[in-house]
């Protein structure tokens, strides 16, 4: 019989919580979630973008994205841009996101390449593509 200890649900919910935990204290300064610091990753990366495209890209529900992005919004860090069509809602940076983004984005660079520093480059890579194999469908 399989340890719980070895259940690979076991094994990813503490990984879960380690690299959770240590982003969330990371972020503090910042005052984000570490699932608003992915939102402005991907705005980073490309800005502008409709909302369901930005759930689509970071694998979110409209509801749990909903409520993200409104904080953001409140928090200074976003503004909601409302297309013609009422339907679509368009997200960009505001000044706050823009004025941090280097630091910002050196600083979770550091946090990732810190999380992973235990592993050899050839296994950080073998580790990012199995998880992302088993996110498949």
């Amino acid at each position: 019989m399989i340890s719980y200890s070895d259940v690979i649900l076991f094994i990813l919910s503490k990984a879960n919580q380690k690299v959770y935990g240590t982003f969330k204290t990371r972020l503090l300064p910042y005052g984000l979630t570490p699932m608003q610091a992915l939102v402005l990753h991907a705005l980073y990366e490309e800005e502008n973008l409709s909302a369901g495209e930005l759930g689509r890209r970071l694998a979110l529900d409209s509801a749990t994205l909903s409520g993200v992005l409104d904080r953001m919004t409140e928090g200074g860090w976003i503004i909601k841009n409302q297309k013609e069509d009422r339907r679509v809602l368009n997200i960009s940076l505001a000044d706050k996101s823009r004025r941090c983004r280097e630091k910002f984005l050196r600083e979770t660079e550091e946090l990732n390449q810190e999380m992973l520093s235990i592993f050899s480059t050839e296994e950080r890579l073998l580790l990012v593509r199995m998880l992302k194999d088993l996110r498949k469908p």
